[in-house]
């Protein structure tokens, strides 16, 4: 999809196509005051800009690292405020990324703990086998 072929914006059948989000969760999203101001064309049909898409795929990534819907709402806020809410916002996006190096530490861990696991069961597997047992 690109502009070329739709000069008045994105349907939501479009957008959602683009960014892998469904019509519904689009609609949540405006509804829920992530998405702001969505032009709208004579028929009163939303018409997705640009900047549009690149928004709702950071709101994606917000989402998929884990970012409560609450706090996205936060961010968006702060976003529409302009430049005044710059130090909020890097602030509010500073405490997620510090949650989220968390959290991949944390999955690291189980991570390793689980290859020891299963190397473990490997190796004792290997061992049975040797021992000409069956398991």
């Amino acid at each position: 999809m690109t502009e070329e072929k739709h000069p008045d914006g994105l349907t939501v059948a479009d957008m959602a196509a683009v960014t892998g989000v469904s019509g519904h969760t689009l609609r949540y999203y405006e509804r829920a005051g992530l998405i702001q101001a969505v032009t709208r064309n004579g028929g009163n049909q939303r018409r997705y800009q640009p900047g549009d898409v690149e928004w709702v795929r950071f709101l994606l990534r917000l989402r998929e690292t884990g970012m409560p819907i609450a706090r996205m709402r936060e961010y968006a806020v702060l976003r529409a405020e302009g430049d005044a809410s710059l130090r909020a916002r890097m602030e509010l996006l500073a405490e997620h990324h510090d949650r989220l190096r968390e959290q991949i530490a944390a999955l690291r861990g189980h991570e390793r703990a689980l290859r020891a696991k299963v190397d473990t069961y490997a190796q004792m597997l290997t061992d049975a086998e040797l021992n000409g047992e069956h398991r």
